[in-house]
């Protein structure tokens, strides 16, 4: 039986999110990201689609590794100004009725008793279908921005998402049990107070003694979506995530870091299939190859390698701006994304140059476009599945709206005719879309903090 191949669209509430430079297009609409009407059209094309939802990505400081200044991020608009993407998604789902929306919040930055009751609200109004993407961040920026003199050692920030994770746990799913709730009118009962538990963190970086606030949502916890690739992150996603996102170079090193995270998890007593890969891709197709082709050439007229350059200096921690063409960059140590380091010495070799990245970056960003008609961009997306073991795509937005018009009208019929694609949404919350059951199953990580074993 073949495989179902799942789309999410990958965005974020500002100008230039992936492909650099784009947003100069003048078909494109992303400068209206500060309409509310903009998302929930949005939202509307996506569900005709039969996307299976928006993942959202944030950051919460500005790109000033390149040139040390945020002057070249504000040029740019490289992910700079941004909006909270959580404002945008009851808005999203009150216009749609399965979209699913993942959101990236940083567990460094946010209390965990306040984050569990905002994830918990959006999980109600939503109807279940709220995924939280789990960050720890990796720009100094942001920690300057909250008063702390930098950021926290890569494993350090996992060593504290360990704590935070464990104290949201306690509060999704162990706080209320499920029949807690009686909406008695008679008896004027609404909640029995002997089923709501305080539950108690004393950890090295929390200490909370408190209910949750929320009772329970559809899914408790939010469909869990990470993308850590280093080796921690790899060890902290095959403990804790659903949705494993990922970026690479080629099929063997994509297959190389999803079997790694499957056999880790069945290690820790999870099935395999308790995960589903995402593999971001960019897509640039049209009813031919020569439409595709002539689509992309025009696309690349209006790509910013100064923004490019923005954007990778800030996710490798290397200030790009100093270096020539052709000389060769020096491993800065820095607590960015260590991964994307090694990605690109994968990618460049170890003496790698500021032309040799610029040389990957086509459209604005690393990650290098599929180009092709609609039956070429069918056959390399269900290539991917087979020989690497992903279950679906993060879909960057290139000129929008027209880049996922082309996926809905050109690709989708495409692969429902190849039976790799569904053509209707199933019924249930986003993790039961996924997996078949609206809450954690009890080989995950969070079972041993349940209403029955709360600490």
């Amino acid at each position: 039986m073949s495989k179902e191949i799942h789309f999410n669209a990958f965005d974020m509430n500002c100008v230039g999110h992936i492909q650099q430079g784009l947003w100069r297009h003048p078909r494109d609409r992303s400068t209206e990201y500060k309409n509310i009407q903009y998302w929930t059209e949005y939202a509307r094309k996506l569900e005709k689609g039969l996307f299976d939802g928006i993942f959202f990505a944030d950051v919460l400081g500005v790109y000033d590794v390149y040139g040390a200044s945020p002057d070249a991020a504000l040029r740019g608009a490289v992910q700079v100004p941004v909006n909270d993407p959580t404002l945008l998604i009851p808005a999203m789902a009150a216009v749609t009725q399965h979209l699913g929306f993942g959101v990236t919040s940083n567990l460094v930055y946010e209390s965990p008793f306040q984050f569990a009751r905002r994830m918990s609200t959006l999980d109600h109004l939503t109807g279940g279908r709220i995924g939280w993407n789990i960050v720890t961040g990796y720009l100094d920026s942001a920690a300057r921005a909250i008063g702390l003199s930098g950021q926290m050692a890569h494993d350090d920030r996992y060593d504290l998402a360990e704590e935070y994770m464990e104290l949201v746990y306690k509060l999704w799913e162990g706080s209320w049990e499920d029949d807690a709730v009686n909406r008695n009118q008679d008896t004027g009962v609404y909640a029995d107070p002997a089923k709501v538990h305080v539950i108690h963190h004393h950890g090295h970086q929390y200490q909370v003694d408190a209910m949750h606030l929320s009772e329970p949502s559809p899914q408790r916890t939010p469909v869990l979506y990470q993308a850590g690739s280093s080796t921690r992150g790899r060890l902290f996603a095959a403990t804790h995530a659903e949705c494993v996102f990922v970026n690479g170079q080629s099929k063997e090193g994509v297959q190389s870091i999803v079997s790694d995270i499957r056999a880790q998890a069945v290690g820790l007593g999870r099935a395999a299939s308790d995960i589903k890969v995402f593999l971001g891709a960019t897509i640039v197709t049209g009813k031919t190859e020569a439409d595709a082709k002539e689509k992309f050439e025009d696309y690349r007229k209006y790509v910013s390698s100064e923004a490019a350059l923005v954007h990778a200096a800030a996710s490798m921690g290397i200030d790009f701006e100093k270096y020539e063409l052709d000389e060769p960059i020096v491993d800065e140590k820095s607590q960015a994304i260590v991964s994307n380091i090694e990605a690109m010495k994968r990618a460049a070799g170890p003496q790698w140059t500021k032309r040799k990245l610029l040389e990957q970056m086509t459209l604005g960003s690393r990650q290098p476009p599929l180009v092709g008609s609609a039956e070429q961009v069918a056959d390399a997306l269900i290539a991917w599945t087979q020989e690497a073991g992903v279950d679906g795509f993060n879909l960057s937005r290139t000129v929008v709206p027209e880049c996922f018009d082309d996926i809905i009208e050109h690709v989708i019929p495409i692969l429902q005719e190849r039976g790799v694609y569904k053509t209707a949404y199933r019924s249930g919350a986003l993790r039961s879309k996924l997996f078949g059951t609206d809450r954690l199953p009890t080989s995950h990580a969070a079972n041993r903090f349940r209403a029955n074993s709360v600490g």
